[in-house]
């Protein structure tokens, strides 16, 4: 029985150090942060000119992403991009670019956020004229071709058509724009376009004109004038 007790005795003191070990452990990391410089937001890369591209499955361009510096932190897997411009394409339909000072990229690379001094431009397409849009902040989702903002818009197309409001999403793949709160439009109609003679109807005026520059004028005969007699008295 004593031999027993003396080797349940280590057994037990060393379960209950284990135990104790584990609880200061833990109650180390919820107190203090590492320090073993994980918890740092150091950026562990960084590039100049950086351009990215992403195509869809059958080797088309979707959109195109560059900076003048792009910057990435580990600690959560972000990117930091400065003077951004991103382009977005699509299929039989006119490309989007927008262009700010700074921009942040997702560590899922799903979202695209750029503030200050945010510039949306649609180029012209069948009939309407440019888009372009200024704001301080927008969020572009480039798998499903829309960008939202809840700041202030200011949103003018070609050629007299202001809008103001605040919040927006633009819609890439319908090429639709729905706007929140506060919105003002001024627009003004387009002055008409004067007609054009068609070809046909000046061919025909000028063969008409042709006729009857040529055409001559039948005078009737005057009829002979009787000649005198002198009758001689005899």
């Amino acid at each position: 029985m004593l031999r027993r007790t003396n080797l349940f005795f280590p057994l037990v003191l060393a379960i209950l150090m284990a135990v104790i070990t584990f609880w200061i452990n833990l109650t180390v990391e919820q107190q203090g942060p590492k320090i073993d410089g994980s918890n740092r937001h150091d950026p562990d890369y960084t590039m100049n000119n950086f351009v990215t591209t992403q195509t869809d499955i059958t080797g088309k361009l979707r959109y195109v992403l560059a900076a003048t510096e792009m910057l990435h932190y580990p600690d959560d897997d972000s990117t930091v991009l400065q003077r951004p411009r991103y382009t977005q394409y699509t299929t039989n339909k006119p490309y989007t670019q927008v262009e700010a000072l700074r921009g942040y990229v997702s560590s899922n690379g799903e979202e695209i956020e750029l503030v200050d001094n945010v510039k949306v431009v649609r180029q012209a397409f069948e009939g309407k004229g440019e888009m372009q849009v200024l704001t301080e902040k927008l969020v572009i989702l480039p798998n499903q071709e829309l960008a939202t903002t809840n700041s202030p818009v200011l949103i003018t197309q070609a050629p007299k058509t202001v809008i103001r409001a605040k919040g927006m999403i633009y819609d890439k793949k319908n090429q639709t724009v729905k706007l929140f709160n506060r919105v003002k439009v001024h627009y003004e109609r387009p002055a008409p376009v004067p007609v054009k003679a068609s070809k046909s109807a000046t061919t025909k005026t000028k063969l008409t004109s042709s006729k009857t520059l040529t055409t001559k004028k039948v005078v009737p005969a005057s009829k002979p004038v009787p000649t005198s007699k002198k009758v001689r008295n005899k």
